[in-house]
């Protein structure tokens, strides 16, 4: 009998959070417990070996079987409803790498429900044909290839009443590839195919194939129309480091900028004008590459081309591997992430080196992250690698930022007695939107809107999918029902986000050119309140040692946490929170006024307006009174709330808006 493997990952948040103590049952297909395993603090099982058939009869065309074993998990988590996933394919010599999506339990839920997740066959392995239609020229409705991240995926046929789901671009990929094919297949053949697959989705979102007709989505995991997409599946070792390396690389016409139109399917019980995936196990056992594989089924001039705008990526990677001996910049940046990223995942060791100066201890946090993320563990920052540590480290900062965002807006625990529906503005759909942002943090089926008070279609959208989810009539009306699974919804997450601040201390992580009279002056605390919280018995301090800062008030009242993000600057905030740009500098010890994005900042909440509102943009044609008649306020308000002279405005400027 043949061996394979498999690893289980207990992750949510997307991937924020580990879940260390997930109990985890493997099962055969009769539900007969063969493994009990729980996860370790990064949320991952150890790697177990499963019996299976022999590797041959998933590299033969004419095997009418099914060629290998599969499976099924249950996996429990305190505070978190249950998943079972049913028929996990084990394919020899193959590790199979299954992510679980852990949604937490709402506030005074009693019981856990249970996700049910069936994989069943790859696409590889059906008879239906496949009717995949879409252009193949240059149709230009984008003006770049742009690599969406999200990707939105709607679960069903176009026209369909089916959910969409938001998937990072990558996980998309390896997730229809692990679908649609063998991960036992030649090399030369998971890239043609993997690259087919990219190039699909990329041309999908190009051309706006479904969004210029009407959807609200960018593909459908329906093989008639598009490619198969299981939602929650396992994927493969294999595949997943392939995609690592190449997602934003697609195929293309010389001359042209659109992605070509790649269709494709098995080539044996269903025919297509496009690539034939059997077709390509031949081709690469007789010796041709991924390119060449590509020309034998698309046109003999395609081109592999790459794009480096990616959404979703704070930092686009330098183009120039980081390895031992590297300084500059871009090594501060990996160590910056890495220091963030390790507060979530403390198995990552702590970085001793210089900051800017890539050493051993970046070396070694480097080759753990990788690990971690199933990445080849060489302690050298790649494309994969960079990319795969900046979308960690957004996603524990967006993670973060919600967090603090909740006690900025004073959500509380008590819901609005207001009916939001289309058209509606003011401070409870902000509320409103923080609050479906929180939960489509967890949960994939939900979008998460813009916060900018105003009930358009996209939060319609977003309530009506959240209606779905918690069992509710998806209407898109937030009602008192609607209202109360929201905030069940807020407080389940509530308890198993850890704090910011814990204890009145909270966590620092050491850089170049610190002292602890630094620090303390920093944190408004003393040398020796650090001291005596640390245990320290010497002055000494080490780059990347983490220690825990007493945190107090100010003299003048109490503050809140505020996350950075694109655009800000000291002084908007100042503006937007009614207090000073010296009062933020000296109650965090800042020295100048420049912000990183993802910084935390104490903000004084005794300055904050009394006045509730949200910030609007004024356009083409705007008056006072237009505004203050569409936001059910006055002249008056707005102008004192903004301290105008005068009626005039102008296109483009900033005004706070009363609402309540």
């Amino acid at each position: 009998m043949a061996t394979g493997y498999l690893i289980i990952q207990a992750r949510t948040a997307q991937d924020a959070l580990p879940l260390s103590g997930v109990q985890i049952q493997i099962m055969d297909d009769q539900e007969e417990n063969i493994y009990r395993m729980t996860t370790d603090e990064s949320g991952e099982t150890e790697r177990i070996a499963l019996e299976t058939l022999d590797k041959s009869l998933s590299l033969d065309p004419d095997f009418s079987g099914i060629p290998y074993i599969s499976y099924n998990v249950l996996a429990l988590a305190d505070g978190f409803n249950s998943v079972h996933i049913v028929g996990i394919p084990i394919l020899e010599g193959e590790t199979a790498i299954q992510p679980i999506e852990f949604v937490p339990m709402q506030a005074m839920q009693r019981t856990p429900t249970v996700t049910e997740i069936e994989i069943g066959m790859p696409a590889v392995s059906m008879t239906e044909n496949r009717n995949q239609k879409g252009s193949v020229m240059d149709s230009r409705i984008l003006r770049q290839v742009v690599i969406p991240n999200p990707i939105t995926v709607h679960l069903g046929r176009p026209g369909a009443s089916a959910a969409n789901v938001q998937v990072s671009f990558p996980d998309y990929v390896k997730n229809v590839a692990s679908s649609e094919i063998y991960s036992t297949w030649p090399d030369a053949s998971l890239r043609a195919n993997i690259y087919a697959i990219i190039t699909f989705a990329l041309n999908r979102v190009f051309t706006e194939w479904y969004r210029s007709r009407g959807y609200n989505f960018d593909i459908t995991n329906n093989t008639a129309y598009d490619q198969y997409f299981v939602r929650g599946r396992n994927i493969y070792e294999s595949i997943s480091r392939i995609v690592d390396e190449i997602f934003n690389e697609y195929v293309r016409r010389p001359g042209q900028n659109a992605p070509y139109f790649t269709s494709f399917c098995n080539g044996t019980s269903a025919t297509c004008a496009g690539m034939s995936q059997w077709g390509t196990v031949s081709l690469a056992n007789q010796g041709l590459s991924p390119l060449q594989i590509l020309r034998s089924y698309y046109p003999q001039d395609v081109e592999i081309a790459e794009t480096n705008i990616i959404t979703g990526v704070l930092s686009s990677y330098p183009g120039t591997a980081l390895r031992t001996g590297s300084r500059g910049l871009d090594v501060q940046t990996i160590q910056t992430y890495l220091e963030r990223i390790r507060r979530n995942y403390p198995a990552i060791p702590a970085i001793t080196d210089e900051a800017g100066v890539f050493g051993e201890s970046t070396r070694a946090a480097v080759a753990k992250f990788q690990s971690i993320f199933s990445l080849p563990s060489d302690g050298v920052v790649g494309k994969s690698t960079w990319n795969k540590l900046s979308y960690l480290y957004a996603s524990v900062t967006k993670l973060a930022e919600l967090s603090s965002e909740g006690t900025s807006l004073g959500i509380g625990t008590v819901p609005p007695g207001s009916v939001l529906r289309l058209g509606s503005t003011g401070q409870d759909v902000i509320t409103l939107q923080y609050l479906l942002n929180v939960a489509a943090e967890f949960n994939s089926a939900i979008p998460a809107p813009i916060q900018d008070g105003n009930f358009g279609r996209d939060t319609q959208q977003a309530v009506a999918a959240f209606q779905s989810a918690a069992g509710l009539n998806p209407d898109g009306i937030v009602g008192a029902l609607t209202w109360q699974a929201l905030y069940n919804t807020y407080l389940g997450a509530g308890n198993v986000i850890p704090p910011s601040v814990d204890n009145g201390a909270t966590e620092y992580v050491v850089r170049s050119g610190d002292t602890l009279w630094l620090i303390a002056r920093r944190f408004n605390t003393t040398v020796d309140a650090i001291k005596r919280l640390n245990g320290l018995t010497s002055d000494s301090l080490n780059i990347g040692q983490v220690l825990r800062i007493p945190t107090t008030a100010p003299a003048d009242g109490s503050y809140f946490e505020y996350v950075v993000r694109s655009g800000d600057t000291l002084w908007k905030l100042a503006q937007r929170y009614n207090t000073t740009v010296d009062t933020i500098k000296n109650l965090n010890g800042l020295s100048g006024n420049n912000l990183s994005i993802g910084q935390v900042l104490r903000i004084p909440s005794a300055g904050t307006s009394s006045t509730p509102y949200f910030e609007y943009t004024v356009r083409s044609g705007d008056t006072l009174w237009q505004l203050a008649s569409r936001y059910g306020t006055t002249v008056n308000a707005i102008r004192g709330l903004n301290g105008l002279s005068s009626d005039i405005l102008n296109i483009g400027q900033v005004l706070r808006i009363p609402v309540g």
